[in-house]
């Protein structure tokens, strides 16, 4: 059985589906042949057995106590009068008419059944024709004398030629039906699979490296097969950009870990130039250690942002369980505290504090992201606010209907318009920030973290406004200096 299975399984889809097409066909026609042959069987089965039946009525009567027929006139003077035996209770001729004779047709036991009732028998078979098919049927004899049953016979060549010519029609119908569902079959199943073949070949071109090819779908249809090639359309274009992302991202990185890297061999190389006191190489293993420091850095932030790339985090706040639910205001509310005494303890006459405001009712502000999402969105953020533009920072939060808006605003010089669509890509750097730590990662994190949880990232600049997303339809509300990041992100009930 698991053979055959697997040998089947080997086959090709399109002979499997005509395979299947043809057993389940001939099923269908075995089914309706064998009820058809029962109907014409029955039917001429009963016509057979009412003129037998007939026949024994009439030489019943005729029947002598010896087991003789009492005969009167010409002969025959009954139907059927040639075609009988009477017989005692063990089953022995006692008499018989001229076309029988006088050797026992019924059996031993068909004998002892037939003194009680009546018997139908059939000498012959239909398949192969018999030279001498008959149709026995017997009847009970009263009376007190040996005859005790009348067997009457007639010859059933009609009814099993009849019988045999259906045969053979359902046989060739049969056959010709099989052999047009068949061919039909196949064509079917070669139009329905064509297109699939067609996307095969060209995914076969996708995997050996060409790009930008995708499935020819038609447009005006609308089936299973357009569907597929839909959905494969749309995993190609997913996957493309993940590939050119990736590229990026590979790029990008690699070229942020030139800087510090070639810094780092070259501290080395000079420090082994020649011989340094104690002191010396303390000096130096301080600048190596910020070095190092530098790269951990650059290396834990690359971490968090290929892991916010990861899909199932967006499924899962998509999906708004429990552990994917916080309250906005009151993650915000503790960031900022704790932001503003770490920036009060290295203050400088108050230009770094960072404040936060809110106007959210006294009602809680759920969103769809787990409280360390919100936390790392916030702290980078500030810290983005604190680095780059000037103090104090004011956070604020406050519910539009079903929104959450946090916004994060620093006095600053602002950022350059034409700086503020690429801000929150990865490593993407002011000319005059690069001279400053940091590696232009944090604002990508917050933009991928918003928008797994269904949120838009806006960056404003002395009045200039730019969106990552256009999800919402609120307005910008902060005032028209320095520089704001909001964070816009559904309330979830």
């Amino acid at each position: 059985m698991g053979a055959g299975r697997r040998t089947l399984s080997s086959l090709p889809l399109r002979v499997r589906l005509v395979a299947g097409f043809v057993v389940a066909i001939s099923l269908v026609l075995a089914a309706a042949g064998s009820f058809v042959y029962w109907r014409v069987s029955y039917a001429l089965d009963l016509r057979l057995n009412t003129d037998l039946r007939n026949e024994a009525v009439a030489l019943a009567p005729l029947v002598a106590s010896t087991g003789q027929l009492e005969l009167t006139g010409s002969f025959p003077p009954v139907p059927g009068a040639g075609r009988y035996q009477v017989l005692d209770a063990a089953g022995r001729v006692l008499a018989h008419g001229p076309e029988l004779g006088a050797a026992p047709l019924l059996t031993p036991r068909q004998a002892r059944t037939a003194v009680d009732g009546e018997v139908i028998a059939d000498i012959g078979a239909l398949l192969p024709a018999s030279r001498r098919p008959l149709r026995l049927l017997t009847v009970p004899l009263p009376g007190p004398g040996p005859a005790r049953v009348l067997l009457v016979a007639d010859r059933k060549d009609a009814r099993d030629e009849a019988l045999r010519e259906l045969l053979a029609q359902l046989l060739v119908a049969g056959l010709a039906s099989l052999v047009v569902t068949a061919v039909v079959g196949e064509r079917l199943a070669k139009a329905a699979l064509t297109p699939v073949e067609r996307y095969r070949a060209q995914a076969a071109s996708i995997a050996a490296g060409a790009r930008g090819v995708r499935l020819d779908v038609p447009v005006d249809r609308d089936d299973e097969v357009t569907r597929l090639g839909q959905t494969l359309n749309e995993v190609l274009e997913a996957l493309e950009q993940a590939v050119d992302r990736e590229r990026r991202f590979t790029q990008d990185a690699s070229h942020e870990l030139r800087t510090p890297l070639t810094l780092l061999s070259t501290r080395i190389q000079l420090a082994r130039r020649r011989t340094r006191s104690a002191s010396e190489h303390e000096a130096t293993l301080r600048e190596l250690g910020q070095d190092v420091d530098t790269l951990i850095a650059l290396a834990e932030q690359l971490l968090q942002i290929s892991t916010s790339d990861n899909r199932s985090g967006q499924r899962e706040a998509r999906r708004g369980t429990a552990a994917s639910r916080c309250d906005l205001a009151d993650i915000a509310r503790a960031v900022t505290a704790e932001r503003d005494e770490a920036a009060r303890s290295a203050d400088d006459h108050g230009r770094r504090t960072v404040a936060f405001s809110a106007q959210t009712a006294g009602q809680p502000l759920p969103v769809p992201m787990s409280a360390a999402h919100v936390r790392q969105a916030v702290n980078n953020l500030i810290g983005n606010a604190l680095l780059h533009g000037q103090g104090p920072v004011a956070v604020h939060v406050r519910g539009v209907e079903d929104t959450a808006v946090l916004t994060v605003t620093d006095d600053g010089t602002g950022v350059d318009p034409a700086l503020l669509p690429t801000a929150a890509d990865r490593f993407a750097r002011a000319d005059g920030a690069r001279s400053r730590p940091g590696a232009g990662l944090g604002l990508a994190l917050v933009r991928t973290l918003v928008e797994q949880a269904g949120g838009e990232l806006r960056l404003c600049s002395n009045g200039t406004h730019h969106r990552y997303q256009d999800r919402f339809g609120l307005s910008c509300a902060h005032g028209p200096e320095g520089t704001t990041a909001s964070v816009l992100l559904p309330v979830q009930p």
